[in-house]
């Protein structure tokens, strides 16, 4: 954490000392509301008189539903006969405070504020008007079975979807107000019997320690506590997928939530967490180390693919059979220009039109994907730019970055294929080997919150359980409870009906 430069600012007259509000007229503490909120006309005023007592009502328009400032605040105060408003708001929460900093913040709330003459307290009731769109799933983490649901931007909805799957007393959440413009509202949750509590200490320390101007996403918190930040392997996993979120509590992992922002951020991850899927727990044990297995295949030629084939076209192509040896000889006789530089501009290429599809509508990015593929794959190679063996491999390159389940690990991939692009162009395949030893010395020394990201391999911890890692191992193998065995078959029983019959 030594990169974290901490921005102190020099404190606000409000915020060095409570201000209180003017226990006068009306007019004067409504000036001094005005004053504190930069005089902004959407402050929505309404002087009113409530059984011969002057009052006076104030909002912002844009955070406020009018309609229930009209049912619950002006129909009680214009149809009752008490003079205590506080009694006739009774079925509202209503707060009291004569500090105008605490008046303030309940008014950028979607709080409507009720002053009374001669009273330096102030009435603060909840009206504020709550815009979230419709739990979806996410677009970028869809699944073929389980559930099909997704964050969104709304905190108290998020942190919903997580109470109903986990129905517990240990699920612990403290709150956090990050940005000292933004006032956003940051949620971290653990689970306190299994989450280790130096891990939950250095993480409150570090949010603690974060002082922004603005907070509005995840990824703002995920490069202020992050420990490695040129590292190209992300040392957080950003996920939509409360199912997900939920996996890794019960992990003794962290889950921040952030106002605002349909992704969650959790920590301490390990390099193995990015080949692990929903799905792989949705369907049968032998399907999901099936594709586990895959997922760790495509790693290694997301990375080494295009770099061997330099080193093999360069430097050892007498290791190719004679018939693929004269193949790829053919087609690089008319190509100008070298293995690398092919490789690259194909893998650019790939880069914009990934970049384009994404930016444009639905619709067009479809067509832009095929055609424009097709059209620059083929216009290429029949200009000689770029051989056709280039064009298959980095076309299976590009398909094995794309198998990773979180998207930020498949670019990780794209960037680290070309160190090793270069390497094997100047050295062959033990330029690919000096890559991949740095590659795992790299990951063996980074951490996160001080958990070894490539454990239980870097340092070595030989417990129990840690095949799951590459396999997905049956439920009733991986159960806590060590006498929990598998139901259905068992060789004893069938044994027994054997002799029986």
């Amino acid at each position: 954490m030594n990169h974290l430069k901490i921005k102190k600012q020099p404190p606000t007259e409000a915020e060095s000392h409570a201000v209180e509000l003017n226990p006068g007229a009306i007019d004067l503490k409504i000036a001094q509301i005005q004053a504190y909120l930069s005089y902004t006309e959407d402050l929505m005023i309404q002087k009113l008189v409530v059984n011969n007592q002057s009052c006076a009502l104030l909002y912002l328009e844009a955070l406020v539903k009018t309609d229930l400032i009209q049912s619950s605040v002006l129909k009680p105060l214009l149809e009752s006969n008490s003079s205590d408003i506080e009694q006739i708001l009774n079925s509202i929460e209503v707060k009291k405070s004569s500090d105008i900093l605490q008046i303030g913040t309940s008014l950028l709330n979607g709080f409507c504020i009720s002053v009374l003459e001669n009273d330096s307290a102030a009435i603060m009731m909840p009206v504020a008007e709550l815009y979230n769109r419709s739990i979806q799933e996410p677009k970028e983490e869809q699944i073929i079975k389980g559930s099909h649901d997704g964050f969104i931007e709304s905190l108290s909805v998020n942190l919903n979807l997580i109470r109903n799957r986990i129905k517990s007393p240990k699920l612990k959440v403290k709150y956090f107000t990050l940005g000292s413009v933004t006032k956003t509202k940051v949620a971290m949750m653990h689970m306190d019997n299994i989450a280790d509590t130096n891990i939950i200490e250095e993480c409150e320390k570090r949010l603690s320690a974060i002082d922004l101007d603005y907070l509005y996403s995840v990824g703002n918190i995920e490069e202020m506590i992050e420990e490695h930040p040129l590292s190209p392997f992300p040392q957080t996993i950003q996920t939509e997928r409360p199912d997900r979120a939920v996996s890794y509590l019960m992990e003794g992992k962290i889950v921040i939530i952030v106002d605002g922002s349909p992704c969650v951020l959790v920590l301490p991850i390990t390099f193995f967490s990015f080949f692990q899927s929903p799905d792989d727990y949705n369907g049968r044990w032998i399907t999901g180390s099936f594709y586990r297995i895959i997922r760790y295949i495509s790693f290694m030629l997301a990375i080494s693919l295009p770099a061997i084939y330099i080193a093999i076209v360069s430097y050892h192509s007498e290791v190719l059979p004679v018939g693929i040896l004269y193949s790829v000889t053919v087609s690089l006789t008319y190509v100008p220009l070298p293995p690398i530089l092919e490789a690259i501009v194909m893998l650019i290429i790939l880069e914009l039109l990934k970049e384009a599809a994404i930016r444009l509508p639905s619709p067009i990015a479809q067509t832009i994907g095929i055609v424009g593929g097709l059209v620059i794959g083929t216009a290429v190679v029949e200009a000689h730019l770029v051989s056709h063996t280039m064009i298959v491999v980095i076309g299976l390159t590009a398909i094995a970055s794309f198998v990773s389940p979180l998207s930020e690990f498949g670019t990780s991939l794209r960037i680290l294929g070309f160190p090793s692009m270069l390497a094997a162009s100047l050295f062959g395949l033990f330029g690919i080997s000096i890559i991949m030893m740095a590659i795992c010395i790299h990951l063996c020394k980074i951490e996160t919150l001080g958990v070894p990201y490539f454990a239980p391999f870097g340092p070595f911890n030989g417990k129990k359980g840690q095949i799951d890692i590459f396999f997905r191992l049956p439920i009733w193998k991986t159960s806590k409870d060590s006498k929990t065995k598998k139901p259905g078959f068992h060789i004893q029983s069938f044994l027994r009906r054997w002799k029986r019959s």
